[in-house]
């Protein structure tokens, strides 16, 4: 049973399990997991290597299918959909960030952040504004024209950030986000997601060993040989100070540069320099 009202739940796992097969073997991954993740909040995932962590983001990411048990994201029981469908509603609603960037080598910042996109269809010039806008929000509208192999780690995983943004997902999965940079750079990006996740209010799930990153969680999932062991959720924390501008995401990476509030509005930009 949900240990919150599902009104309040932006994807929610119910009686989930999970094998893959293996030559001859089936080897089980997630044993009946029941879990739901709170709207527009920071959820780190916990667990040994072997836990199953991987495969409930992939799971909650739509990635990947349950052999029993419902998986919603977003509202929507995943089973209801067909294969074409699933992509769709991935696409639309699901942003990645990966602890290797996962950036296209052959194509600068700015077409990395457009490419999600222009297979959207969207027209060239809003596609444009809302492109530099993101790129502004991570401190690299300076880069935009820069190949991945012309920026730093943190500057790539900035890059990876806006272009999970790119089509106002409701949902941002990352999986070990922090892993490949430093400690300063790891706050940094840190910082960033949860400035993006209070200023747009969206829901952040992470995979990590990061203690700044745990630290810094709303929730806290620990689990261990495919079951979970515990749920922490800190009792005060609401969806962000900012989740009054929740509403305002059109504006503010669609809007024109005279009617909108600056993306710049940052706690401390100091680190956008480094």
């Amino acid at each position: 049973m949900s240990d919150i009202d599902p009104a309040d739940a932006v994807a929610s796992l119910t009686d989930v399990v999970k094998s893959y097969r293996m030559d001859a073997v089936t080897v089980p991954v997630l044993r009946g997991v029941n879990l739901s993740v709170r709207l527009g909040h920071f959820t780190v995932v916990l667990g040994p290597s072997g836990s199953g962590k991987t495969t409930m983001l992939n799971l909650l990411g739509c990635i990947d299918r349950p052999d029993e048990g419902r998986v919603v994201v977003a509202g929507v029981d995943i089973a209801t959909l067909d294969d074409d469908e699933l992509s769709d509603f991935r696409a639309e609603n699901i942003g990645f960030v990966f602890q290797n960037f996962n950036l296209i080598p052959v194509l600068s910042a700015f077409e990395n952040v457009e490419y999600p996109l222009v297979l959207a269809g969207m027209e060239p010039a809003r596609r444009r504004r809302r492109v530099m806008r993101l790129l502004e929000a991570v401190g690299l509208e300076g880069r935009a024209n820069n190949l991945p192999g012309q920026l730093s780690g943190g500057q790539r995983q900035r890059v990876a950030i806006a272009r999970a943004l790119a089509r106002k997902p409701k949902v941002v999965i990352a999986d070990e986000p922090t892993a490949n940079l430093d400690s300063k750079t790891g706050a940094a990006i840190i910082a960033l997601m949860r400035w993006m996740q209070q200023k747009f209010h969206i829901s952040f799930i992470f995979s990590s060993h990061d203690s700044s990153l745990i630290k810094a969680a709303d929730d806290l999932i620990l689990l261990r040989d495919g079951a979970i062991q515990s749920v922490r959720r800190k009792p005060a924390s609401v969806p962000g100070d900012n989740a009054e501008l929740a509403g305002d995401f059109d504006d503010l990476i669609d809007g024109d540069a005279r009617g909108s509030r600056s993306l710049k509005a940052l706690p401390d930009t100091a680190w956008l320099e480094s």
